[in-house]
Order: C-alpha cells, then sequence, then structure tokens
C-alpha cells in the first residue's frame, strides 16, 4: 500500500493518478449531480487503504458538497426538517470511528465493496419507498445512524441516506440540496473520525487540497457534457461499473 504521506505538494509527481481520478469523480458529479466521494473512494481504494483514501477524499468533497447545500434561503428549511437524520449521522460516524478505529484491511475493503454494490443494485432497481410525515424524525435518526457506522467503516455515505431523503418527496432541486447537505455532514465527522484515530496528518490537508482543482475542472467538463448526452444513459453506465467495482473488492478479498 502506498504511504499517503508521500502524496504532499513537494512530491507533485506522485499525485498524476489520485487527480485523474478526482477529475472523473468530479466528471460523473458534474453529470448526474452527484457520486464524487462514492467514485473517488471506489477508485482510490484499489491503490491504498480506504483511510488514506477518505483522507484525500476529505477538502474536495467537503467544498463541492457544501457548494451544493447553497443556497442559505432554501438550506435553512431542509436543515430543520433533516435534523434528526444529520445529527444522528454525525453521531453514529463518531461512534463508529471510535469502536471501528480507521478503515483498513480486508475488512474495509470489503464493507466498502458491499456498499457499492448495494448501492449500485438498489438505485438500478428504481426502488424508491414513502416516510410518512408522522416518521420522519425516526426513520431520519435510524438513517442517520446507520450512514454514521457505514461512513467510519468504508468512508462512503451514501447509504442508507439517500434511499431515505429519495423517500421524503422532495423536489429534484430539493433532493439535490438535502444531499449535499448530508454528504457534507457526512464529510466533517468522517474527518474528525480519522483524526481521532490518528489516520487524518495535517500534512495530508495539502495534498487533498490539490485534488480539488482536478474535481473542479471534472465538475465543469460534466456540466458541458451534460447537455451533449443523455444522463440517464451515463447514469446506468455509471452504476453498473460501481457494481462491478464493487464485486472486484469482494471478490479479491474472499
Amino acid at each position: 500500500m502506498p504511504d499517503l504521506s508521500l502524496l504532499l505538494p513537494e512530491n507533485l509527481h506522485l499525485l498524476a493518478v489520485p487527480a485523474a481520478i478526482f477529475l472523473l469523480a468530479g466528471l460523473v458529479k458534474g453529470v448526474i449531480g452527484m457520486g464524487l466521494p462514492t467514485v473517488a473512494m471506489a477508485l482510490l481504494a484499489l491503490s491504498m487503504t480506504p483511510a488514506q483514501a477518505a483522507a484525500l477524499l476529505i477538502l474536495p468533497s467537503f467544498l463541492t458538497n457544501l457548494w451544493q447545500a447553497g443556497p442559505l434561503r432554501t438550506a435553512l428549511p431542509l436543515l430543520r426538517r433533516l435534523a434528526p437524520l444529520l445529527l444522528s449521522t454525525a453521531a453514529g460516524t463518531l461512534t463508529g470511528a471510535w469502536l471501528i478505529g480507521a478503515p483498513a484491511g480486508s475488512w474495509a475493503r470489503m464493507a466498502l465493496g458491499s456498499i457499492l454494490a448495494l448501492y449500485a443494485v438498489w438505485t438500478l432497481m428504481g426502488r424508491q419507498g414513502h416516510v410518512p410525515a408522522a416518521r420522519e424524525t425516526s426513520f431520519g435518526l435510524a438513517a442517520g445512524g446507520a450512514t454514521g457506522l457505514v461512513t467510519a467503516a468504508t468512508g462512503v455515505f451514501v447509504l442508507p441516506s439517500v434511499p431515505y431523503l429519495q423517500s421524503l418527496g422532495l423536489s429534484r432541486d430539493e433532493l439535490i440540496q438535502a444531499m449535499g447537505l448530508s454528504f457534507t455532514v457526512s464529510t466533517i465527522f468522517l474527518a474528525a473520525g480519522l483524526v481521532l484515530n490518528q489516520a487524518y496528518p495535517m500534512a495530508t490537508a495539502g495534498a487533498s487540497l490539490l485534488m480539488l482543482v482536478p474535481a473542479i475542472l471534472g465538475m465543469q467538463l460534466g456540466q458541458w457534457l451534460r447537455v451533449r448526452i443523455a444522463p440517464p444513459l451515463f447514469r446506468r453506465l455509471f452504476l453498473g461499473s460501481l457494481l462491478l467495482l464493487g464485486l472486484h473488492m469482494l471478490i479479491t478479498e474472499l
């Protein structure tokens, strides 16, 4: 496994592969509105531990999702509605970091592969539940706690938060903003968990900040492509690739 401490600004030649990965992850986000952390974690974890990949992901994920969570005028009502999900996500991530430690080794790769495959299958099937308004608090607390534990174990925070958000009957713009809020909170507390486990050296922040450049370039390219290709087809190809990648991770660790 490569040492992430080598991925510092003075060793720019070592950043070529991660930069290409963030360019691709940004492109996916630009086309379909999500997927940057998931794609980056999935591909980075092929050549480093999930904890190392998560450390490199922190700043690009935080800043791009914070941008997606705006503007504040429409974010505030969503924050109130999603408070149970967001608070329990924070608590679950910190609890998971304390109980599990930094994600590394075969178990972490198998967990990551499983989450990627499950998320791809769920989304490809097009299943979408409905949570009654009277039960949003209890469902939100449960979904957030589970998302936090999954985040701590794998560095991926799409399950079960995204299916839960899809079940709330939000408009398309509200859903995109809600995912931005959820992913921002997950990223903050993923970083806190890595620091708690001494798996996020401050020197890594320089390399993580550099990855913001290809991520934004990829998003701009994706937005340009979005009007020139069929997003539903691109989305299916993306999910199919995630499924194959997740299965590959599982099989190679068995």
